[in-house]
């Protein structure tokens, strides 16, 4: 009667909090997940979760299966790897780089979590690397790259980790504080903070200022996002970053944001592999554990 669809689904319902983004979390259309939920509804005889609630209020029914979901899941994980592990024909070795400035708020409990299931598995983050990432990816000088820049490689593959929103952080009594949302015309006037990274790279300029015609007065670059957050906050400029980097900055009310423009500017976080490694029993729970520690502590993400 049960299978582990259902718990996983009803964990992805928990956790968005909404039939869509449940659905899009374990990769349903909404109408399938519907279907899904009903006809295990119809074979417990009980429903569970209230419906057009948000968000989602589960039913007694609905908490106990939730908390066998608590039980068996990680279990059947444990499982998962120790056969891939029995698997495997060779030791791993990750060596990975890092393109964007504010992934270490997810990235470095993946890192502790798969090194905890794989410590047979070399892994090194190189700083300070004077390369391009995904040019040394191609040359195996590194297994993975984090990037939001996919670039057309032979042999490279690109995964997909997740969708963000770019969100412009303004000073608390910035002009734009309170707009629904920014043009890129409201810029034009303002002070830029990019991180020091070519402006083909950034989201702000190719998806909104560039389509636009538009130039900020003036472009300035730090290193740090905290640094970035200073200068915003005393009102020194604007910059636009993901979602997920202002959520704490946000909730300390220390700056607020903006969308940019009516439909907002979205970008994809992507997983840089070799082919030859995609198929790593290693490498494929390197990725799991990824998406899932992402979805687990940043907020406002969706499924790439």
């Amino acid at each position: 009667m049960l299978e582990l669809r259902h718990l996983r689904t009803l964990v992805a319902l928990r956790d968005t909090g909404s039939l869509v983004e449940a659905a899009e979390r374990v990769h349903l259309t909404q109408s399938a997940l519907s279907h899904q939920l009903k006809d295990l509804e119809a074979r417990l005889g009980s429903a569970l979760f209230i419906r057009k609630s948000r968000p989602v209020e589960f039913t007694r029914a609905g908490l106990r299966l939730l908390a066998l979901s608590e039980q068996i899941l990680p279990q059947v994980r444990v499982a998962e790897r120790d056969l891939a592990r029995l698997a495997g024909t060779e030791q791993g070795r990750l060596h990975m780089a890092i393109e964007c400035h504010s992934c270490f708020q997810w990235l470095m409990p993946t890192v502790d979590h798969f090194r905890d299931h794989w410590p047979e598995v070399e892994i090194d983050i190189p700083s300070g690397h004077h390369f391009d990432p995904l040019p040394a990816l191609a040359r195996e000088q590194l297994d993975l790259v984090i990037t939001a820049d996919p670039q057309p490689l032979s042999g490279v593959h690109y995964e997909p980790l997740f969708r963000y929103e770019g969100l412009l952080a303004v000073a608390r009594q910035h002009p734009l504080t309170g707009k629904p949302f920014v043009s890129a015309q409201d810029i034009r006037e303002e002070t830029l903070i990019t991180y020091p990274v070519e402006q083909s790279r950034l989201d702000i300029f190719t998806q909104f200022l560039d389509p636009a015609g538009i130039r900020p007065k003036e472009i300035r670059t730090a290193e740090l996002t905290i640094m970035m957050m200073q200068l915003v906050a005393s009102g020194r400029g604007v910059c636009a970053l993901p979602n997920w980097a202002l959520t704490e900055y946000l909730e300390r009310n220390y700056v607020t944001a903006v969308r940019l423009g009516p439909e907002g500017v979205w970008g994809t976080l992507y997983a840089a592999l070799r082919e030859e490694t995609r198929e790593a029993p290693w490498m494929e729970d390197f990725l799991r554990t990824a998406r899932e520690t992402s979805f687990a502590v940043l907020a406002g993400i969706k499924p790439a």
